[in-house]
């Protein structure tokens, strides 16, 4: 290893926090999710509906990215983004991604692998619209995941946007939405001493039941 390398080596954490038993987690995990979610709210943690989303291209090659949850619906995990960017062609060609929720104030981090579904336009007008205005002239501004010539050029763009629509509403872009991912794995991870931790993982069943179980961690 590098001396960099060796000084990496080095970096580690001992958890100590908490721990999670398969009778805490109950018998459905969007229902378990919220939990976690509301306590890592009141643990006042910074962007705490941030979570990677992982797509695949057409090689096969993984991609990962952080947006935000920005609902959640019955087994329904809904985020937000341009459909032609490049995670929006990738989910066009493969409906299958995944989520990461990282809370390392509650040594937690929930791993989530499902279908994903456009939301009804109707659902993303709505969203849409209740965006701060320059967020709404942003989406409709960007060409997301373009080579653009320059930040100058973008910019530009925006200032003619605000001036078209400086007396109205502006118009949810065809280009821009919601998508909803509908689980079939859920996984919840709760850092333990000695790098012991606690794994306990959902998997739908064809009965549309989720089976628990325990991983080695």
């Amino acid at each position: 290893m590098t001396k960099t390398g060796l000084e990496l080596a080095k970096i580690r954490s001992d958890y100590q926090k908490a721990a999670l038993d398969e009778t805490e987690t109950g018998p459905d995990p969007v229902i378990f999710f919220q939990k976690w979610l509301q306590q890592a709210q009141e643990a006042e943690i910074t962007e705490v509906n941030a979570m990677t989303l992982a797509t695949v291209d057409a090689s096969g090659m993984p991609h990962a990215r952080i947006v935000l949850l920005k609902g959640l619906e019955r087994e329904a995990f809904i985020f937000f983004t341009n459909y032609e960017s490049n995670k929006g062609k990738q989910l066009l060609r493969q409906n299958k991604a995944a989520l990461l929720f990282f809370w390392k104030e509650l040594e937690r981090q929930v791993r989530i692998e499902g279908r994903v579904e456009k939301l009804p336009a109707e659902a993303s007008d709505d969203y849409f619209h209740s965006r701060p205005r320059g967020s709404q002239i942003s989406a409709a501004a960007s060409p997301q995941s373009q080579i653009i010539e320059s930040r100058a050029a973008l910019e530009q763009k925006v200032t003619r946007l605000t001036e078209t629509y400086a007396a109205g509403d502006i118009p949810r872009p065809d280009h821009w939405g919601g998508y909803k991912l509908v689980p079939h794995f859920i996984e919840f991870w709760q850092g333990r001493s000695n790098r012991l931790h606690d794994r306990i993982a959902f998997e739908k069943q064809i009965d549309q039941n989720w089976k628990k179980y325990r991983l080695a961690p």
